[in-house]
């Protein structure tokens, strides 16, 4: 259960009322709006589960969510009221959606081929109205898609979803978010969020179950399971039903290709070609009914087994430079908070096209958490993702050049070299030791062992003893210092 707020609480005016959904991304209420402030369609709010027992993942996927939902528009997504802007209690307003449940149609399936094309036509519309707006979706799953009675299709929960314009939260995090098991394509289990075709392949999944009943590679309960899609090849729709036509069949195996490049394109690509059967150009795919052949698994196998299977493709913006900043949230009070904000806003105002990543190694949650908000490991990464926002305020940084990341370690150090060498930062802004801690080993410092093992540059951030470095310091130059001649001792950077 959510700690925040539920039934009959108010919360800026909306009161709470009924739960209507509970799962991993969150909890979905029914509201009633503000007096007054009536928008005249029925509203649900969205919150993130914090307290015991709630996974910090939800927390970062609420944060995605309300970061994306509130850019899109049209009638494919549901609109946004009201986004909580209090960080400590966050929360989305937003329509409800009335309809049906893709769901619920899957659960009749095997469907006749004609409304497997008119039902999978509609939520290719959907895929490709926010692929248009610069989203890819990355968990197209039944679950998540609604039909209006006038057959348009709505698609609900951005919480693994990727902006081309911001930063990917989940993938900078090293969380496997891949998706629903079922439905996840082979490049985001190659930890590749880049690519408009997973939205396609998910796609892919939905027309075979509509048109058969049974999805085309079960449903994996392991990592490894998941990863047989590499490589293998499902049973053709028509062996299963064999109402299907080999030109459905055709769209539908094209869909679901291991490979991105012989994948249909697009999902707009996907949604002509169900209005217009009659053209689809036919392939091998539209004859198979047995089993794939075996050599042509095989190849697939080699090939993914030798990684030469999937395509990188790299991010947006890659010549911009990504900068990563250590902050000890764990003591606020610190003295280097502020020469370390000054360092940050001198090196960020060097380059217009940075990216900027906040990173905070806290101390992981005692064994058995206690029953207050503050005492469980989600409430400990939200208040901690809050302090990032309180520190980082001042410099007055636009949120589609920054990420917060709060990770729990025993070893801040190697979390931040992690981070910085999965995220490809050029920079590493940390925090030297105290100068009365100089006594201690050199060997201790986070900043020593981040040095010492960083792939990229790394500026460490003293701060000045009285009566030294204030003059150039003020005058806008960061107060830096090598770190070969500061030691320290260990502590969360």
């Amino acid at each position: 259960m959510p700690t925040l707020f539920g039934p009959g609480d108010s919360i800026d005016g909306f009161t709470i009322g009924d739960r209507l959904h509970a799962g991993g991304n969150g909890y979905i209420y029914r509201v009633a709006p503000p007096a007054g402030n009536d928008p005249a369609f029925p509203l649900v709010m969205k919150i993130p589960g914090v307290g015991p027992g709630e996974p910090t993942l939800g927390v970062v996927s609420f944060e995605i969510e309300q970061m994306i939902l509130p850019q899109l528009t049209g009638v494919h997504v549901p609109r946004v009221v009201a986004v909580g802007s209090d960080p400590m209690r966050p929360y989305l307003v937003m329509e409800e959606i009335v309809g049906d449940g893709l769901a619920s149609m899957i659960a009749r399936a095997p469907l006749p081929p004609s409304e497997v094309a008119r039902i999978g036509a509609a939520l290719a519309d959907a895929v490709q109205s926010v692929h248009r707006q610069n989203v890819i979706h990355l968990d197209l799953k039944p679950e998540n898609f609604i039909l209006r009675a006038d057959g348009s299709a709505v698609l609900l929960d951005f919480g693994f979803s990727r902006h081309a314009l911001y930063p990917d939260l989940l993938a900078e995090e090293k969380e496997f978010a891949a998706g629903s098991a079922a439905y996840v394509s082979p490049e985001q289990l190659q930890s590749n969020r880049t690519d408009l075709r997973s939205d396609v392949f998910a796609l892919g999944v939905l027309l075979y179950e509509l048109a058969t009943g049974e999805p085309p590679f079960g449903e994996p309960a392991t990592y490894a399971g998941m990863r047989d899609r590499l490589w293998r090849l499902p049973v053709p729709p028509r062996k299963r039903a064999g109402a299907i036509s080999q030109k459905l069949q055709e769209v539908i195996l094209r869909c679901l290709e291991a490979d991105v490049d012989r994948r249909t394109p697009s999902a707009a690509h996907v949604a002509f070609d169900l209005r217009h059967l009659d053209q689809v150009q036919l392939t091998h795919n539209a004859d198979l009914r047995g089993g794939a052949r075996l050599r042509r698994q095989a190849r697939n196998w080699w090939r993914a087994r030798r990684g030469g299977l999937l395509p990188t493709n790299p991010a947006a913006n890659a010549r911009a430079p990504v900068i990563l900043v250590a902050v000890d949230t764990e003591h606020p009070d610190d003295g280097r908070h502020p020469e370390l904000q000054r360092a940050a806003r001198a090196i960020i105002a060097l380059n217009a096209e940075f990216r900027l990543m906040l990173v905070s190694a806290i101390r992981a949650a005692s064994l058995g958490e206690g029953e207050r908000i503050e005492d469980s490991a989600s409430g400990k990464h939200l208040e901690h993702r809050f302090r990032l926002r309180t520190w980082i305020e001042p410099l007055r940084v636009s949120p589609s050049r920054l990420s917060l990341h709060v990770v729990e370690s025993a070893h801040p150090a190697a979390t931040i070299l992690d981070l910085a060498t999965s995220n490809h930062v050029d920079l590493i802004v940390i925090g030297a030791p105290d100068p009365g801690d100089r006594a201690l080993a050199w060997w201790r410092s986070v900043a020593a062992e981040v040095t010492a093992g960083a792939h990229c540059s790394v500026h460490v951030v003293r701060v000045p003893e009285r009566g030294k470095l204030w003059e150039a310091a003020e005058g806008g130059s960061p107060a830096g210092a090598s770190a070969a001649d500061t030691p320290g001792q260990q502590r969360p950077a």
